[in-house]
């Protein structure tokens, strides 16, 4: 058993699935906030980078505050996409194990909605759900919040937007008198006005280390490109990289496309993440990321929410965030759970004055990444190339005489002199490393 979750007031069964799992020892937020919400009554508004372990910080204390003799709904969990209402789902879950009379479902868009109805005509206490999803069960009338005495709002600042229409509609079937617990990773304007707008005037707000938790562990660099290179200085870095996991962020879901695309012809072990794909696509694409079968995701920002895998060793930003918080969401998904990170920033010429104002705003330091030469780059290219003829499957259609007549041409050289005339081949082809060819060449002939 945990004594330090123990002093913060959990009890014996929930400290039990705690102690399974290999948490002891609570994080900042969870000293500061599992307290407040156990003996206090307020609203609260709690303020902590992503991965300090804010799920535990309200889940623990409502599992311990649920009635059990009461079969309605007595908490409401919203999330800003079905991947984070998926994983806080999961983690209540695990804790409440010894919990068998408290029930934790998940509602959230993306899967048929038909079994959702009929699971809520069983007794249920917690619900964990998406914006929209919720809404149109209202709608249905096949929910009823009206009993809930728990409102929480996680990851407030990514669902804003998802949030403005619909908080109201939410809002009002919720009874006046209940507990409001907000958690953001950021407190833009539009947080402080949502906090204005929905909660009461005694708010207890808690900050965890801001100035270090969130970036404690992670090595914030930039790479200044030429838009005409930026793919090649990508894909040297992931070479370098090996077999580490990563995530790279671009703006728009046909970015990622487009990116993801090009990583899979040059066989980089990679899936892409976006909003337009559909659910059964983008769960099977998580569970081979999580489970290690794909090394890189290629996403957005509002779909890598709700990942939660501790070993994401590095992150890239493909494309410059336009806004501050959402740089603090990317580089948060490494460095996870104490783990070190890395997180690389791929920028052109006239963006690079940029990198001062995000040190300013997030009180941070960038490092300047050291971008590969030229003949770098074409090395690393024709090691791709090689790669993609090794992977390449033979083709089963060619006809026979087509065949022969080629081995017949190839059947006196060894296996060396084959790989040195075809690598000779697409040096030729390829006019970026030429010129390097050349000088070796010259050098060469100057030595005799």
């Amino acid at each position: 058993m945990s004594t330090q979750f123990s002093a913060l007031g959990i009890d014996s069964s929930l400290q039990k699935s705690l102690t399974e799992q290999n948490i002891t020892i609570p994080t900042d937020i969870q000293k500061q906030t599992i307290p407040i919400l156990l003996n206090q009554t307020e609203d609260f508004v709690g303020l902590a980078k992503t991965g300090t372990g804010k799920t535990a910080a309200f889940g623990l204390p409502l599992l311990q505050l649920i009635d059990k003799e009461n079969s309605s709904i007595q908490a409401v969990i919203i999330a800003p996409t079905r991947e984070l209402g998926q994983q806080i789902h999961a983690n209540l879950e695990v804790f409440a194990k010894y919990l068998p009379e408290v029930s934790v479902i998940s509602i959230c868009g993306g899967t048929p909605i038909k079994p959702q109805i009929e699971r809520l005509k069983q007794p249920t206490h917690i619900v964990v759900a998406t914006p929209g999803r919720l809404i149109d069960l209202i709608k249905r009338k096949a929910i009823s919040i009206s009993n809930a005495n728990y409102l929480v709002l996680d990851e407030a600042d990514e669902m804003v937007t998802s949030l403005k229409d619909g908080l109201d509609e939410i809002v009002k079937e919720l009874p006046k008198k209940k507990r409001t617990l907000l958690f953001t990773a950021t407190m833009p304007g539009t947080i402080k006005q949502l906090i204005q707008n929905y909660m009461s005037k005694h708010v207890v707000q808690v900050e965890s280390d801001m100035e270090t938790t969130g970036h404690q562990g992670i090595d914030h660099q930039y790479v200044v490109v030429e838009p005409i290179e930026k793919l090649d200085v990508l894909m040297h870095f992931l070479t370098i990289q090996g077999g580490k996991r990563g995530i790279i962020f671009c703006k728009t879901k046909a970015a990622v496309n487009k990116l993801a695309k090009n990583l899979a012809i040059n066989k980089f072990s990679s899936g892409a993440l976006h909003g337009s794909l559909s659910q059964p696509i983008r769960d099977r694409i998580m569970d081979q990321f999580r489970q290690g079968h794909i090394q890189i995701l290629v996403a957005t920002d509002l779909a890598a929410r709700g990942i939660d895998v501790k070993e994401i060793e590095y992150v890239v930003n493909y494309h410059l965030p336009d806004v501050y918080e959402v740089y603090v969401h990317r580089s948060g998904r490494t460095a996870r759970a104490g783990a070190k990170g890395f997180s690389l920033t791929v920028i052109q010429k006239e963006e690079e004055h940029e990198i001062q104002d995000f040190e300013d705003e997030l009180g941070i330091y960038f490092q300047k990444y050291s971008k590969a030469k030229p003949e770098d780059l074409a090395e690393n290219n024709a090691l791709l190339w090689a790669r993609k003829v090794f992977k390449t499957k033979p083709n089963r259609e060619m006809s026979p005489s087509l065949k022969d007549g080629i081995h017949t041409i190839f059947h006196h050289l060894t296996k060396e002199e084959l790989v040195d005339k075809v690598l000779a081949n697409y040096l030729e082809q390829n006019a970026t490393v030429l010129p390097n060819l050349e000088k070796q060449k010259s050098k060469k002939k100057s030595r005799h």
